[in-house]
């Protein structure tokens, strides 16, 4: 799964999810695209879960592109712990999404079929999407 080799600080904070994207909102590489409507966070699991079913669906043909990269480590404490002893150790990463950004992209396969593939790595995200084209 996604993860950065490094990073600058080991913890983030949460931050806020205002705002539309204002980079990342268009089509650039393939045809079709799957759109965010909505803010919110998606794990490494969830893009790897998308990823793993359009390349399946398509029968690994064509071309996919992933727009978004889980760069924001998210802290757990572990269970049944007392109160205070700092933050928790970094447990999980995401990416942050604001609507309008491009999630994934593929080119390369029939139009149906393409239309399938996202909608079922749709079903897989945590936010509202659509299925945009070029």
């Amino acid at each position: 799964m996604l993860s950065p080799k490094r990073t600058k600080f080991r913890r983030y904070h949460r931050g806020s999810l205002k705002g539309i994207s204002g980079r990342g909102n268009t089509v650039s590489f393939g045809e079709f695209g799957i759109q965010a409507l909505e803010a919110g966070w998606i794990t490494s699991r969830q893009i790897e879960a998308g990823r793993r079913v359009m390349t399946r669906y398509a029968r690994r043909g064509g071309k996919l592109w992933i727009r978004i990269f889980p760069d924001k480590p998210i802290t757990m404490r572990p269970a049944e712990t007392r109160m205070g002893s700092g933050k928790g150790a970094p447990d999980y990463w995401v990416a942050v999404v604001k609507p309008g950004k491009i999630l994934f992209e593929i080119a390369g396969v029939p139009e149906p079929i393409a239309r399938s593939a996202m909608r079922i790595a749709c079903y897989k995200m945590p936010v509202k999407t659509r299925i945009i084209t070029s």
